[in-house]
């Protein structure tokens, strides 16, 4: 059998392909049978190929592909693309959010028109999100960004029948158009103060900027481009809009693969071409993204205390979710081991991939099944659906971080990186606040599990995809107990080839 280090260069980008060729393939069947509503072949396609994707992606972290122990990171494209240990981290991720979500979605889409599209829509943003996690220059960085979000912006406004739906894909459209122009005149920006757009080019640039002042309003407005995507504060406005809006299953690949794409191309940005003192020197970005940290995840948590509904809630608390990963950043001090710091908030969005994206199926279950989208309309629950509700009482302990799934050790990695990083009130936060998620996250379990039912619900069937998917996510985020130890040394290995 022919070994991987006899394949060129290009085969390293085969996991990100694959979600190319998926989209491609299902655009040709939609063009060959546009009426079609096999639901289950169309799914089918969908499934096959980010399980390939999976696959591939496994095998090159476990064979070393692009890893220190063989030949280091391969670069393609005039150095423009990277692929190592972090961009094959991700597109695991990625892969695995699009296997769970796609599963759901052949119960939750199959009666609506336009199928092909959906399931084409989702590969091109899953591609978009894995080219950025093998960005290495500013420009591929955009295109990237873009080549994630425009499908994005359709899959939000998918159920056409649906205003809200449609209201939230273009509130999302427009904001996601500022966000790009800041994000691309920041860019210009630092390009006007180094001259270079490969990271590693703009950190040799940046050893000596001409022009402090135009280098740091640009660094400034890159965080912002950043901040919209992963939605942290002050551009965390559309989330809670788009999530509840779009379709359940868009809203957990939103609001976990797209958010960790969001991260991995900051993680990326921020350590290789603006990691120098010299930048430091111009705008404390580290500084910068303290405070974000800090105001993200308590404006997510303490908005989302007081939301009425289940959904609102979890996207109110994704937003908090996304100041808890902002401390791979904010602790990125001088004394810290950077290493660990950023490997700690690989390790927990790829936790948060699984529980948080399990949390929204089960949202897209209810939905499916007719229930209500206030707290009390999911009194008694249990007593109709004892698995599914299970499994959500795992995602939501997980994600307030008690000891049922890896969300427990993956919030304590960010807190022993805090302290690491000597950023104390750091710590202080991320407890308070998760000590706050516990509260709003127990509603839910108390509705299910303590309330009497309503009366006036009644299961009759239980639908085989969803129920597929939150098993799936249910099991992975209880083995990311015991599991999680390599999970997070995979993730420090990954990030010590940055830092």
């Amino acid at each position: 059998m022919t070994s991987h280090t006899a394949l060129p260069t290009w085969a390293a980008l085969a996991p990100m392909g694959m979600f190319v060729v998926t989209a491609l393939v299902l655009f040709l069947y939609d063009a060959i049978d546009p009426d079609s509503e096999n639901s289950a072949l169309l799914a089918g396609i969908s499934v096959a190929g980010s399980l390939v994707s999976l696959v591939l992606t496994g095998w090159y972290l476990v064979a070393g592909t692009g890893q220190p122990r063989r030949n280091g990171a391969i670069t393609l494209f005039g150095d423009s693309l990277v692929v190592d240990g972090m961009s094959l981290f991700f597109t695991a991720l990625t892969a695995s959010v699009v296997t769970l979500v796609v599963l759901a979605s052949y119960d939750y889409v199959k009666d609506e028109a336009h199928q092909a599209e959906y399931y084409s829509l989702m590969m091109l943003a899953a591609s978009g999100m894995a080219l950025m996690s093998t960005a290495n220059s500013l420009a591929t960085a955009f295109i990237a960004l873009e080549l994630a979000s425009l499908p994005s912006y359709a899959l939000v406004a998918f159920l056409k029948h649906n205003k809200g739906s449609v209201e939230a894909g273009l509130k999302y459209f427009l904001i996601g158009a500022v966000s790009s122009a800041i994000f691309a005149y920041g860019i210009s920006l630092v390009y006007a103060a180094g001259g270079a757009l490969q990271f590693d080019a703009v950190a040799e640039a940046l050893q000596s900027p001409e022009a402090a002042g135009v280098l740091g309003l640009g660094v400034m407005m890159v965080i912002g481009g950043f901040a919209f995507k992963t939605a942290s504060v002050p551009f965390h406005f559309w989330a809670p809009e788009a999530y509840e809006g779009a379709p359940s299953p868009i809203s957990g690949f939103l609001s976990s693969a797209s958010k960790a794409a969001g991260f991995v191309l900051a993680f990326r940005v921020f350590t290789v071409a603006l990691g120098g003192t010299a930048v430091l020197e111009a705008v404390d970005w580290v500084v910068a993204f303290q405070v974000l940290a800090v105001v993200t995840m308590t404006v997510g948590n303490f908005a989302a205390v007081k939301q009425e509904k289940v959904k609102r809630m979890l996207a109110y608390s994704s937003i908090g979710h996304a100041g808890y990963v902002l401390i791979a950043l904010a602790a990125l001090t001088g004394d810290a081991d950077s290493a660990f710091v950023l490997g700690s908030g690989m390790a927990h969005l790829f936790v948060y991939g699984f529980m948080n994206t399990g949390a929204f199926l089960f949202i897209a279950l209810t939905e499916y099944w007719g229930v209500g989208r206030e707290f009390e309309d999911f009194n008694g629950l249990a007593t109709q659906a004892p698995f599914a509700c299970a499994a959500m009482s795992v995602f939501l302990f997980s994600l307030a971080g008690l000891p049922l799934g890896g969300g427990f050790f993956s919030k304590f990695y960010l807190l022993m990186a805090s302290i690491n990083g000597g950023v104390a009130l750091l710590a202080v936060a991320l407890v308070v606040n998760s000590a706050l998620s516990l509260y709003y996250y127990s509603r839910v379990v108390k509705a299910m599990w303590i309330e009497d039912p309503n009366g006036d619900l009644d299961i009759e069937s239980y639908p085989v995809g969803l129920y597929a998917a939150i098993a799936l996510a249910a099991v992975v985020t209880v083995l990311l107990v015991p599991g999680f130890g390599p999970v997070a040394e995979t993730a420090q290995m990954a990030a010590e080839m940055l830092v």
